[in-house]
């Protein structure tokens, strides 16, 4: 059998000599005269024995006594089981034979313990002691026993042989997914494997014979042939990347290793390079840097790779002494487009700024998209501070027509900030920071558009960061504390009922006012938290004044437009629960600007939180945007006139006509009138006279901690009203007129 595999390895030798060419003759001569040199060695260890038809070794030879130690005296009359390993569980190979002159490869144990691999061959015997041929003329004979045969597989333990090393290696070789070129002394191609025509399209007919040079771009490192050559020259094998060429001319990307082959005496015969097509890692590189480094939706740059150009930009700007500027761009009614007509719209339409902004700048200006509806433009050059605010003008220009969104015309505002380096900063992500101060005070007010940096601005931003800071701290260390101020009947003069009023007392600073610290928790969403502390809070304030017996008249407590949303419902009723507070004692203000937020939805909850039994009032009324066609739609049991109207009664001429119309309106629409910022005698007998219900303000008290509106309660104090005809005697003006 070993003779018939070298026989087939030589085979296989001559049949690649003449594929190959006779280019590799001399390599394959030697390899073949190797072979031959195996298919000389002397033969293996051979054992012959004998068994009877129970398994029980009847003879034994010299070379089973050689192979397993055991003599002929010790082996015959055993049975062969005595030859099994201990882990060898399966049927008696020797006994169960399914046809004549059988084999199998099985391991054996010798005397001393060791075990073997050997090649059984398994014969049965006559009776007579004859060995049968298979043919039909032994059927009618029964078998007395079997005669086995042992070769010794010394390559199990040992590992394969030169030739099955060679056919292993040529194999792998060939079968690889890394092309394969093996030149000789001449730098020509001696051989090649299949992945190699698989890679670059060349087949063995084309590639044998040329030079690598077939596989040029033209595009290598400068370095590459010097550092590729010393390798072939015998130095360290050479691995890189390099830009390839396929046959039909398309450029790839190779990983290569180029090294050198020695022959037996150690003198260089060949060279070979391995290669790999790294086309698709490359391409992932490319996506894994794009999606690092770009925008997925407009396909700029992003804050990150932004913050790398406008690094390098000012670096330079260092050493040529010149100044830049950073603009940040705001696009308004981004969200309200979004939420009417959908975010593929609203996509869109940031899609189609982007282009109109780039459509404005010069080549060597960066254009990147940070988070939401903003945009950067780092300009690497400006000659003074006024150039940064006219590219700016463009660009407000620019977005301020209406913008093509298919078959739509959608407008937009925009509001720009300014930081210009080095005067305002001498790193990007401060130079960043400054230009987006600047961007949300513009933001501010309809007017001016753009606005410089300053650092009274940067001064702002920090104190606005140092309230959040603090405002965090305080929720969470107890600080918060409601304050009370009565709502006054102006029929009766009678406390019936109350607004909470949310305060803040700093253990340095004392207590902060809301227009201070409600404005950064409304922008950085920590009203939510604020809103529902105030609610916890008044329903655990009038559960304890129900306990102490005090008859408490309804509490209003304001909500932010953020906490407005389809759980409030659920969040209100767990409070009442919570606190075993009813529904009636507890009153909700809202304002107008949450009342141009989808109408249905907003109507919706409303009607969830009436049927619970909470009643709402909507506060500043007359300052918003609300629609009178939806108004009468809403629920609300209550209209708050706000005190910028209250405080020119009764003199200023239209605060009057304004009063007069809020209150007709309510009257009509059955709703209770309560008039917010009331100070003087006067304002107070104007709006009796109009017909407002209530009053709140100095006139009577200002918020008060809960221990005094307990104790205002309990004494039952009440607001003087005047006679109802007094200012007509006093004046003699009919009643609820302007002077």
């Amino acid at each position: 059998m070993r003779d018939t595999a070298i026989m087939h390895c030589l085979a296989l030798c001559r049949a690649a000599r003449a594929q190959q060419g006779a280019a590799l003759a001399q390599t394959l001569d030697q390899l073949e005269a190797g072979l031959a040199a195996l298919g000389s060695q002397p033969e293996a260890e051979e054992a012959a024995l004998a068994l009877d038809l129970a398994g029980y070794v009847t003879s034994w030879s010299d070379g089973a006594e050689q192979m397993f130690g055991y003599s002929a005296a010790e082996a015959v009359g055993q049975h062969v089981l005595f030859l099994y390993t201990d882990d060898d569980e399966g049927s008696i190979a020797e006994l169960v034979v399914e046809a004549d002159n059988a084999t199998a490869e099985v391991r054996r144990r010798k005397k001393s313990g060791e075990a073997i691999w050997v090649r059984l061959s398994i014969t049965l015997v006559e009776e007579g002691g004859k060995a049968g041929d298979g043919t039909d003329n032994d059927t009618g004979n029964d078998a007395g026993g079997a005669a086995g045969m042992h070769v010794r597989l010394t390559r199990m333990k040992e590992g394969l042989s030169a030739a099955e090393k060679t056919s292993l290696h040529a194999r792998i070789i060939e079968e690889t997914d890394q092309g394969v070129l093996v030149t000789d002394a001449d730098e020509r191609i001696v051989s090649i494997n299949s992945a190699f025509t698989r890679i670059t399209g060349y087949t063995m007919a084309e590639a044998i014979g040329k030079t690598p040079d077939l596989l040029r771009s033209g595009m290598h490192g400068a370095g590459f042939r010097s550092q590729a050559r010393a390798a072939m020259a015998g130095g360290a094998p050479w691995r890189g990347e390099i830009m390839g060429r396929r046959k039909n001319g398309d450029l790839f990307p190779q990983s290569v290793i180029v090294s050198a082959v020695r022959d037996e005496h150690g003198r260089i015969s060949h060279t070979f390079s391995l290669f790999t097509d790294i086309s698709v890692h490359k391409d992932a590189e490319a996506r894994m840097q794009r999606m690092a480094n770009y925008d997925a939706l407009t396909g700029l740059p992003n804050q990150g790779l932004l913050m790398q150009l406008l690094g390098q930009a000012m670096t330079e700007a260092r050493r040529t002494h010149e100044p830049g500027a950073l603009l940040v761009v705001e696009i308004t009614r981004l969200g309200s487009i979004s939420d009417t007509l959908g975010h593929d719209v609203g996509n869109a339409l940031l899609v189609e700024a982007g282009r109109l902004l780039r459509s404005r700048l010069r080549e060597g200006d960066i254009l990147a998209r940070l988070d939401g509806n903003k945009f950067a433009i780092a300009l690497p050059r400006v000659e003074r501070r006024e150039q940064a605010a006219l590219v700016a003008r463009k660009l407000v220009e620019v977005l301020a027509a209406p913008i093509g969104v298919g078959r739509r015309s959608l407008q937009v505002g925009t509001h720009v900030g300014i930081a210009v380096y080095p005067e305002d900063a001498q790193e990007p992500g401060a130079l960043l920071r400054g230009a987006d101060v600047a961007a949300m005070r513009a933001g501010t007010s309809m007017e001016p558009a753009l606005l410089f940096f300053s650092e009274e601005m940067n001064q702002h931003a920090k104190e606005h960061l140092r309230i959040e800071s603090e405002l965090r701290d305080a929720l969470a260390n107890g600080e918060l504390l409601l304050y009370y101020q009565p709502k006054v009947s102006l029929r009766s003069g009678r406390i019936v009922g109350a607004e909470a009023l949310l305060r803040w007392r700093h253990p340095v600073r004392g207590l902060v006012s809301p227009g201070v610290f409600i404005p950064v928790a409304e922008e950085t969403g920590l009203i939510m938290e604020l809103g529902d502390w105030a609610i916890e809070e008044a329903c655990r304030q009038i559960r304890q004044w129900h306990d102490a017996g005090l008859e408490m008249p309804p509490v209003a407590v304001n909500l932010s437009a953020r906490q407005f949303d389809t759980g409030l419902p659920q969040r209100m009723a767990a409070v009442l629960e919570r606190h075993d507070v009813s529904p009636e004692q507890v009153m909700l203000e809202i304002t107008e600007s949450l009342l141009v937020r989808g109408a249905d939805t907003v109507i919706g909850i409303m009607n969830d939180l009436v049927a619970m039994g909470l009643a709402l009032a909507l506060d500043d009324f007359g300052t918003g945007y609300s629609s009178l066609a939806y108004l009468k739609k809403f629920p609300i049991s209550t209209l708050k006139i706000d005190r910028a109207f209250v405080i020119g009664l009764p003199h200023e001429e239209n605060d009057c006509a304004i009063a007069r119309a809020i209150v007709t309106m309510a009257q009509q629409m059955r709703q209770e009138i309560v008039a917010e910022g009331v100070e003087t005698e006067d304002q107070m007998t104007f709006l009796r006279d109009l017909g407002c219900d209530q009053l709140q303000g100095y006139l009577f008290s200002q918020p008060v901690p809960a221990v005094d509106f307990q104790r205002m309660l309990g004494e039952g104090r009440r607001l003087a009203l005047p006679h109802p005809h007094a200012e007509r005697a006093r004046t003699g003006a009919p009643v609820a007129q302007c002077s």
